[in-house]
């Protein structure tokens, strides 16, 4: 994919995501992968509006190369996540109400009530807290890069990353739709958890 179609993906998909609630105000940021560099939405640029002046690209050292704005401040945590993971190729991360409602609360979403969320994640674990845009939240948060897709960061939000931007987005959906159904249980007296038995079985579908 060429950088212009790149660049039109992450500003339909940061909408998508504003209008959905999933990134309010200034909040998030998105990337990308571009060869051997990052395409990355700017320092307080908002999701929901973005326009292609507010998308910068840098290397894998942070420094930008193209576009005139600085690059978001969770820049290294994107550097890190693709690092560790050839597979990831699009990062999403936002600070939507449900899930930041449980990192608020440094609640990991690991309860294995819904049979889509024990295929797609097994659990979402949780980050301990980092000063947002510090070396210390890239270190707490990116050791979880190479077993999960999806985590949540203490006190501030959620990160996933994905081949396609459409699979991160979806995973998105996904995990705030999953928070959402936790509150709502415990509101309801408590869910009834799979057995072990049938975690097993539902993860046996991914070899089908």
């Amino acid at each position: 994919m060429n950088l212009e179609n790149l660049k039109k993906e992450l500003i339909e998909y940061g909408r998508l995501a504003g209008v959905k609630n999933f990134t309010p105000g200034y909040s998030g940021n998105f990337s990308a992968r571009f060869e051997d560099k990052i395409l990355i939405t700017s320092s307080g640029s908002s999701n929901g509006y973005l326009s292609e002046e507010d998308l910068v690209l840098m290397d894998f050292n942070g420094n930008p190369v193209e576009g005139n704005k600085k690059p978001s401040s969770e820049k290294m945590l994107h550097v890190e996540f693709y690092k560790q993971r050839e597979d990831v190729n699009y990062i999403i991360h936002v600070h939507s109400p449900y899930l930041s409602s449980f990192a608020c609360c440094h609640i990991p979403l690991d309860e294995p009530i819904m049979a889509e969320n024990v295929f797609y994640f097994g659990q979402i674990p949780l980050a301990e807290y980092g000063l947002p845009g510090s070396f210390d939240l890239v270190e707490k948060t990116s050791k979880y890069f190479k077993d999960y897709n999806a985590v949540l960061m203490a006190n501030h939000g959620f990160i996933v990353g994905d081949k396609t931007i459409k699979d991160a987005f979806l995973k998105l959906e996904l995990a705030e739709s999953y928070a959402q159904v936790v509150l709502n249980t415990k509101l309801m007296g408590g869910a009834v958890l799979f057995t072990q038995k049938k975690v097993d079985e539902i993860n046996s579908l991914k070899k089908k």
